[in-house]
C-alpha cells in the first residue's frame, strides 16, 4: 500500500536519519524562501489574500501565527500559511525543483505557522521540512511532471498540499494512521490549473499559499479525528495518480525512500521569471557583451517550455511577462538583468522589448525534449560583433545544485532583498539563524524580520 508506506516513513522519520547535505540545503532554501516572502509583501495580489485572511478575525492568544514582517501574531496557523506562502511566491523569486513545482513557498509557511503555536523541539522543524520537500517532489515525479503539465496542471498546487500535510503531520506528531488520513485529506484538495497563463492573472500567486493552507488544515483535521482515504495515491477509482495523468509511475513515490533525497537538487532563483527559462536567461546574459543588438535570435526550447512560455508577448500584467520566455530573453539582452525593475509597468510596455521578444525564433529540439525536465536546459544563438554567430547551451540554470557557488548566491540574494527594510545587522543575524536552525528559535527569526522602528509584540 503506497500511501501507508509513505505515511509510516513520515511518522517514523527522525533528525539523525537526514543526511547532512539535505539539512544544509534546507537551511539555505528556507532563508531564500523567507527573503522571497519579505520581498513579496505589499504586492496587490498578496494584499488581497492577506485582507481576506484578516477579515476572519484574530484567534485567542497563544493560538495565533504571524504574517512575516509584522510585529504581532494575528491569524490562525492555516491562514498565516496561506498568506506567507502567497507572499513567498509573490514575485517568482522562490525556489523550484525540476519536478516542476515550487517547494519552499509551501513548506516553510506551513512549518513556521505551526512552530509558533506548538511547543516542539526546534530540530523537528528540519524533520518536517525534509518530509515535506520529499513527499511533494516524489508525488510530482510519480505523476510525470511533463505529462501532467501538458494536461494543464500546476504541480505546485497539485502536489504541494501533500507535502504540506507531511510536514504538518511531523510538526503535530501524528502517528502513521493519522498521517495517512492527513495525506488523504490533502490529496482530495489537490488542484490548480494553468489557466492563469491565458491572461496573466493572480491565481498562480495563490497556489503555493493555498497548498500550504490545505496541507496544514488536513493534518489538523486528522489530529482531531477526521479520517481521509488511506489509498489516496493508488486507489483504482479516484486515486490521485490515475485521476491526474494517463501514465503514472507509482514506484517513484517510495523507491529508495530514506536513502535517496531529492531536496538537494532544488534550484534557487537569481531571476524573477519562470524557472523553466532560467537557462535561456543565463545564456542571453553571457552572450550580451558580444551581441550586435540586431539580427536574428534563435532559441532552443523543450516542447513543454515552448507550450508554457513561448507564446507571443503582449504587454499586460507582470505575471504575463514573468512566464514569457520571449520577454525574459529579450529583457536580459537589452537590460542585462531580469529582476523586479524589469517587471514594472513602464518596462513591460516598452516598444524595444516587445519588438525584440517577438522577433525571437523558437526552435524545436528533440535533444532538449529528451532531457527535460530532468534538466532545465536550453540554448540561445545571436549575431556577434565579430560578424559571426554565437550559441551558448546551458544544461542546468545557474541557480541549480550543479553550481558550486549556489550557497553564496542565496546569501547575497537574501541580503539584496532584505537589507533595504531590515538593515544589514538584522540581515546578518537572520542569515546566521537560518544556518543554525536547532540553535535558533522561530520567534527570534520573526523578531528580526520586523522592519526597523517597529517592535514585535510578545
Amino acid at each position: 500500500m503506497i500511501t501507508r508506506t509513505l505515511a509510516s516513513w513520515i511518522a517514523g522519520l527522525r533528525h539523525e536519519a537526514i543526511p547532512t547535505d539535505v539539512v544544509r540545503t534546507l537551511r539555505l532554501l528556507s532563508l531564500d524562501t523567507f527573503g522571497s516572502a519579505l520581498a513579496g509583501r505589499g504586492l496587490p495580489w498578496t494584499d488581497a489574500i492577506e485582507a481576506w485572511a484578516k477579515a476572519g478575525g484574530t484567534p485567542a492568544a497563544g493560538h495565533a501565527a504571524t504574517v512575516w514582517g509584522e510585529s504581532t501574531p494575528c491569524l490562525r496557523a492555516s491562514d498565516a500559511a496561506l498568506v506567507n506562502g502567497a507572499a513567498a511566491h509573490g514575485f517568482e523569486l522562490d525556489d523550484f525543483h525540476n519536478a516542476k513545482l515550487h517547494l519552499g513557498a509551501v513548506m516553510l509557511p506551513t512549518v513556521f505557522a505551526l512552530a509558533e503555536t506548538l511547543q516542539v523541539d526546534s530540530r523537528r522543524i528540519e524533520v518536517a521540512l525534509a518530509a515535506g520537500y520529499e513527499v511533494a517532489i516524489r508525488s510530482s515525479l510519480a505523476l510525470g511532471p511533463a505529462q501532467a503539465r501538458l494536461r494543464g496542471w500546476h504541480l505546485t498546487a497539485v502536489c504541494g498540499p501533500l507535502g504540506a500535510a507531511a510536514a504538518a503531520s511531523v510538526m503535530l506528531g501524528l502517528d502513521a494512521e493519522r498521517t495517512a488520513w492527513a495525506l488523504g485529506l490533502a490529496g482530495t484538495q489537490s488542484s490548480g490549473l494553468y489557466a492563469f497563463s491565458s491572461d496573466g492573472t493572480d491565481t498562480k500567486r495563490f497556489h503555493p499559499g493555498r497548498a500550504a493552507q490545505a496541507g496544514l488544515m488536513s493534518a489538523e483535521l486528522a489530529w482531531h479525528g477526521l479520517t481521509g482515504p488511506t489509498q489516496i495515491y493508488e486507489a483504482a477509482d479516484g486515486g490521485l495518480l490515475k485521476a491526474f495523468v494517463d501514465r503514472p509511475d507509482p514506484e517513484r513515490l517510495v523507491a529508495d525512500l530514506g536513502e535517496y533525497w531529492h531536496a538537494p537538487r532544488t534550484n534557487f532563483k537569481p531571476y524573477g521569471c519562470c524557472g523553466s527559462v532560467h537557462a535561456h536567461v543565463d545564456a542571453a546574459l553571457a552572450l550580451r557583451p558580444e551581441w550586435t543588438g540586431s539580427g536574428a535570435i534563435r532559441v532552443g526550447m523543450p516542447r513543454v517550455v515552448d507550450v508554457q512560455c513561448g507564446y507571443t508577448y503582449r504587454p499586460g500584467s507582470a505575471l504575463n511577462a514573468q512566464m514569457s520566455g520571449r520577454y525574459a530573453i529579450a529583457v536580459a539582452l537589452l537590460d542585462g538583468a531580469v529582476l523586479p525593475a524589469q517587471f514594472e509597468d513602464s518596462r513591460l510596455a516598452g516598444e524595444d522589448v516587445t519588438e525584440l521578444a517577438n522577433r525571437i525564433e523558437i526552435v524545436a529540439d528533440t535533444d532538449l525534449d529528451a532531457r527535460y525536465p530532468a534538466q532545465f536546459c536550453g540554448w540561445v544563438e545571436v549575431e556577434t560583433r565579430s560578424n559571426g554567430r554565437s550559441r551558448i547551451d546551458v544544461d542546468n540554470p545557474s541557480g541549480s545544485a550543479d553550481n558550486p557557488q549556489r550557497a553564496d548566491g542565496i546569501l547575497s540574494k537574501f541580503a539584496a532583498l532584505a537589507t533595504p527594510s531590515l538593515g544589514p545587522e538584522s540581515v546578518a543575524r537572520l542569515q546566521a539563524c537560518f544556518q543554525t536552525f536547532p540553535e535558533s528559535s522561530v520567534q527570534e527569526i520573526l523578531s528580526l524580520a520586523v522592519p526597523s522602528g517597529v517592535k514585535r509584540a510578545g
